[in-house]
């Protein structure tokens, strides 16, 4: 049998794990997880590719994956892959589908767009139900204002200052088609979808937002902050467990 490509869609509770990407310093990843249960399935090293790498205390409801399976790794049906690495998977980590794609298909290079939710609570305490998933900021948001400031962010933008990496080579300019936010009892949701972020970007622009909603700073102030390039500008990082990566959008 000839060399195989296989998505995957899956979701995760982040919040023990030390982000997506395999590290030599810790086993508490999800591509660690999934790849050593891959090798286990197949009998070979098997490199699985995420559509993102989401940092640690992220979760995602929606994360896209893809790895080859190689030519001698068996004949496992789609189903068949799925209920192993399911059997095999901590409990906080699933996989939802799995299908054979075209080996051209790669799930970050491949990706149009990606949807991400991050949710605050603004009363004193959250349920103990929804505590691990969302940001407990335990005051009153000005939504009016978040929605003025993040109207500035949409569009294509050189990001640079929402974003954590001191130095680098590449692009820091990305696109955000829109920035929704929603409200919901006591919750207050920013819902980003772009064709990429750049490191921490989508939390440090809620950080910077909460800040519009709060008082902390003019709404307009964000166009400022685009136009420095300057981080120490910007917001405060919101905290990991607020975020979730929602879905992932191909052509």
């Amino acid at each position: 049998m000839s060399e195989r490509n296989i998505k995957i869609i899956l979701e995760y509770d982040g919040g023990r794990y030390d982000g997506w990407q395999r590290q030599g310093n810790t086993d508490r990843t999800i591509q660690g997880k999934l790849e050593n249960i891959l090798e286990k399935m197949t009998g070979y090293p098997v490199e699985i590719h995420g559509s993102g790498r989401t940092d640690a205390g992220v979760h995602a409801k929606g994360q896209t994956a893809n790895f080859r399976l190689p030519a001698g790794a068996g004949s496992w049906t789609e189903e068949e892959i799925m209920d192993y690495m399911n059997r095999y998977l901590p409990d906080d980590i699933a996989v939802l589908s799995a299908a054979e794609v075209p080996l051209k298909f790669h799930s970050r290079l491949n990706a149009s767009s990606k949807i991400y939710r991050y949710r605050i609570e603004t009363a004193k305490k959250a349920s103990v139900f929804e505590r691990r998933y969302l940001y407990v900021l335990g005051k009153k948001l000005d939504v009016a204002k978040m929605e003025q400031a993040a109207s500035f962010l949409t569009g294509t933008h050189d990001f640079k200052a929402f974003s954590s990496v001191k130095r680098t080579k590449k692009s820091t300019i990305r696109t955000i088609e829109s920035i929704s936010i929603e409200k919901r009892g006591t919750i207050v949701e920013i819902v980003f979808t772009g064709n990429g972020f750049l490191y921490n970007m989508v939390r440090i622009i809620s950080g910077t937002l909460i800040e519009a909603g709060t008082g902390d700073r003019e709404p307009d102030s964000v166009c400022e902050v685009l136009r420095s390039g300057k981080r120490e500008l910007a917001g405060f990082t919101a905290p990991p467990e607020g975020l979730i990566l929602e879905k992932v959008l191909y052509n």
